[in-house]
């Protein structure tokens, strides 16, 4: 009979290993970093200093960033095949920090906490409470469906994802911030950023469907017109970024957000022609 330490000492078995891969989660820290960073710049920012603008821009655009750390690293994990439930755990606590803590924190720091004084400084703090609350409500229910292989894991999303909240709050803020940059402390439009808060943490834990865009194919073949087009419109975007950001960004977000409610109503065909990429023979031949 094999006694306690030898029981002990019997290796694990290859598929019981945990599988941890460099690529999707240096994606993933890089998430976590950015969010840390804007963290640190929203605590930093001082609401009767000059710089205050230039710091919030600066946290708006880590959030956006940790948006693409966040798309490459799913990205990078499916084209790789290095898809694990350590790289789902760790990308959901970086979620957490990134477009869960940061954006709820930045609604705070420059409308909620000049809006409710004294007796009501808490509302505000509970109003941006909320949106992480959920955000972290919804990031569960994912690894749980995730881990039970139901639907809002695969091939679309059980709610308005967090990194989608997240970005939009960010990209809003930065437009409205465009727009009343002189006297934004005082403008009317900051307060569509507390109802916005409200109304993302509902549609996170909403029932609503949105896809996921995991079968859309960045190795796929694509004609000469289509290739030529992205080029253009991504050396368009470089150039004259800090103009079209501000505008684009919240349009592409919200447009996100409105498919989701339109979603049902559309037929299967302009679904498909949307979520999906068709692949050529050869290519889909030689994945088999």
């Amino acid at each position: 009979m094999a006694t306690p330490k030898e029981i002990r000492s019997v290796p694990a078995p290859e598929s019981e290993k945990l599988k941890i891969y460099f690529l999707p989660n240096l994606m993933t820290a890089g998430n976590l970093f950015c969010g840390f960073l804007a963290l640190t710049k929203i605590v930093e920012a001082d609401p009767d200093a000059p710089n205050f603008i230039p710091v919030i821009h600066t946290a708006l655009f880590l959030i956006l960033l940790a948006c693409i750390f966040d798309l490459l690293d799913g990205r990078v994990a499916r084209m790789g095949g290095h898809e694990s439930p350590f790289g789902r755990e760790f990308d959901s606590l970086a979620d957490v920090v990134s477009f869960g803590a940061a954006p709820a924190f930045l609604v705070h720091r420059i409308v909620l906490k000049g809006v409710f004084v004294g007796a009501y400084e808490q509302l505000g703090w509970f109003i941006a409470s909320i949106y992480l609350i959920c955000g972290a409500f919804r990031l569960a229910r994912f690894n749980c469906l995730a881990a039970m292989n139901q639907s809002g894991s695969g091939k679309e999303f059980l709610g308005f994802p967090i990194p989608a909240a997240a970005g939009m709050v960010a990209s809003l803020t930065l437009l409205l911030l465009w727009i009343e940059e002189k006297d934004f402390s005082l403008s009317k439009l900051r307060f569509v950023l507390p109802v916005l808060l409200v109304f993302l943490s509902l549609m996170m834990v909403s029932e609503v469907k949105y896809p996921s865009f995991k079968n859309l194919d960045f190795r796929a073949k694509r004609s000469f017109a289509k290739m030529i087009i992205i080029v253009l419109s991504i050396g368009f975007f470089f150039i004259l970024w800090e103009k079209v950001l501000p505008v684009l960004a919240p349009l592409i977000f919200t447009c996100y957000l409105l498919y989701g409610f339109v979603r049902p109503y559309i037929s299967r065909a302009w679904r498909h022609e949307i979520e999906e990429e068709e692949e050529d023979g050869e290519e889909a031949e030689s994945r088999k």
